[in-house]
């Protein structure tokens, strides 16, 4: 869906991004992580058209759009009539209602209009708005609004969805009914690229997860692959409770008492059996042992450090 290769823009001295490589296959929801200043927009806007990159190549749908410094205006325009396209910051027509914004965007896509209508109508059931729909937009909450730009992203039923920031300012409700969106999305063989810089939103919902740091793609990985390389290089931490006290001594492993009975265990490596064998020894058993594995927050931190 997305290739992105060698990606390079530059502001003035700044490289927002530098050398970018990229790949979000069909069907995925890759979430797009990184911290404020990172390239996720640039990155976005730069795969859309909407700024020019210096360097690199930009496939969509295998169509080649931007290459050698320049983009190919009818790929561009042909691969953006499969896109929906939900930007972080937008400004919407405040003097319009819901019903007549969806109406001059399905307008410029060419919608017929049976077909307009019984968009119009999914989509302002499907994102809380159909209550509001001869609403100005212009007494819209910061939700509302971002329920709106999310129906006018799906208004040409598109095949790839690019969502910048999709969630802010949701209520949790809110932010609840916009994951079971993006899944059903997925359920409906749309892909999802969206960027994000709450992690817990991108742990939940996203098979794969790109991490972007001054314009490099440090990790690109589903996320159970990205905690086990963290967790071979970090170190396993294991917790335990024995019926009895042990006594740790002469052990290789950073041993760290927390009760009676009750240890964290830090070591370069998965050494559950070894653990059981030495409390064995000891004469003790244990009731309880677990493998803490780290969150997806961090494992963005270690990253981003």
């Amino acid at each position: 869906m997305i290739r992105i290769e060698n990606l390079v823009k530059v502001y003035k001295d700044v490289r927002a991004l530098d050398g970018l490589n990229l790949e979000v296959k069909p069907g995925q929801i890759y979430g797009f992580l990184g911290p404020n200043g990172a390239g996720k927009s640039t990155t976005i806007l730069s795969t859309l058209g909407l700024i020019f990159p210096q360097e690199g190549r930009i496939q969509l749908f295998e169509l080649e759009v931007f290459a050698n410094g320049k983009f190919d205006e009818g790929s561009l325009v042909e691969a953006k009539k499969r896109i929906g396209y939900m930007p972080e910051h937008a400004t919407l027509w405040d003097f319009l209602t819901p019903e007549q914004t969806l109406d001059v965007i399905a307008d410029a896509f060419g919608i017929p209009r049976a077909e307009k209508e019984r968009r119009i109508n999914e989509l302002l059931d499907l994102v809380g708005l159909k209550e509001a729909r001869r609403r100005k937009v212009g007494k819209f909450s910061k939700g509302m609004r971002q329920r709106l730009l999310l129906a006018q992203a799906l208004i040409n039923d598109p095949e790839l969805l690019i969502l910048d920031e999709p969630m802010t300012g949701l209520d949790p409700r809110g932010i609840a009914e916009f994951k079971d969106i993006i899944r059903e999305q997925k359920k409906a063989g749309k892909t999802v690229f969206f960027s994000s810089h709450i992690l817990a939103h991108v742990e939940e919902i996203c098979d794969t997860v790109g991490v972007i740091v001054k314009g490099k793609l440090r990790v690109e990985d589903n996320l159970d692959s990205i905690k086990r390389e963290f967790l071979r290089k970090a170190g396993y931490t294991i917790v335990l409770e024995t019926n009895v006290p042990v006594d740790f001594t002469g052990v290789e492993w950073k041993v760290t008492p927390l009760g009676e009975k009750k240890y964290r265990i830090v070591a370069p490596g998965d050494i559950r059996e070894e653990v059981h064998d030495f409390v064995a020894s000891r004469g003790a058993k244990i009731l309880t042992m677990q493998v803490k594995e780290p969150s997806l927050e961090e494992i963005f931190l270690k990253m981003v450090e």
